[in-house]
């Protein structure tokens, strides 16, 4: 019998293709199935923009699997057992499947999800994860702007529109990230300026991407409409 191929989520960083790792960059090269998410039919995927300088594709099994944009629980659980058989059938032939996800694949990552199921679903199958580089990092080079230091406490937040969470976030530690900002930028403002935190906010979109935009005033930002990809760095 063939032994399964191994798993692989390569976290390919956050939108600079020099920052890929030396490791990535092997199992790139190595592995015959690339699969990457995708959150619609037809759409680019962004880790494959990462890294498509890398990828040979006329030598590759490319796979391109969508994520639905919904809250419905059976439909989700329906799409991720069928996803998680997709890439099972190249594993259960011996080919190692090599799934690239922006940033690092333990932190906020579709192949967490990915990893938890093939793991329940099909123990015999090895599963690796491979370390990238952050947004939460890159953001904080490209800003200046230092997460901790010494004795410092430091919290990753996705933003939602709990103001109360978010006031208690930012209220007890010393630096905050809030992840995926662009949907509740309208209220965080006023709730930083009640605070007197205006000034100490920085906002980043697709961060060391080509389509990188910074900004250093988020004042400038009541009513913008960022894309997908936006966080907030609030350093006290």
């Amino acid at each position: 019998m063939t032994s399964p191929g191994t798993l692989y989520g390569v976290g390919v960083g956050p939108g600079d293709a020099e920052l890929i790792t030396v490791k990535a960059y092997r199992l790139l090269q190595t592995s015959p199935v690339i699969a990457y998410p995708n959150k619609r039919m037809g759409a680019k995927s962004y880790a494959l923009t990462i890294v498509e300088e890398y990828v040979d594709v006329a030598e590759k099994q490319m796979l391109g699997l969508v994520f639905p944009m919904t809250k419905d629980v059976e439909k989700l659980e329906e799409h991720w057992l069928e996803t998680v058989e997709t890439v099972y059938e190249r594993l259960q032939a011996g080919l190692d499947v090599a799934f690239v996800t922006e940033g690092d694949p333990m932190l906020y990552s579709t192949f967490i999800h990915m990893s938890r199921r093939m793991r329940l679903t099909h123990p015999e199958v090895p599963v690796v994860s491979v370390p990238g580089v952050s947004s939460v990092n890159a953001a904080a080079n490209q800003l200046g702007v230092p997460l901790a230091d010494g004795d410092e406490v430091v919290a990753i937040v996705p933003a939602h529109a709990d103001l109360a969470a978010m006031r208690t976030a930012l209220a007890t530690h010393d630096c905050v990230v809030f992840l995926k900002v662009a949907k509740v930028l309208d209220e965080m403002v006023p709730l930083l300026d009640e605070m007197g935190l205006l000034d100490c906010a920085k906002v980043c979109t697709q961060v060391t991407s080509q389509q990188e935009r910074v900004w250093h005033d988020v004042r400038e930002l009541k009513g913008a409409t960022l894309p997908y990809l936006t966080l907030m760095v609030v350093r006290k």
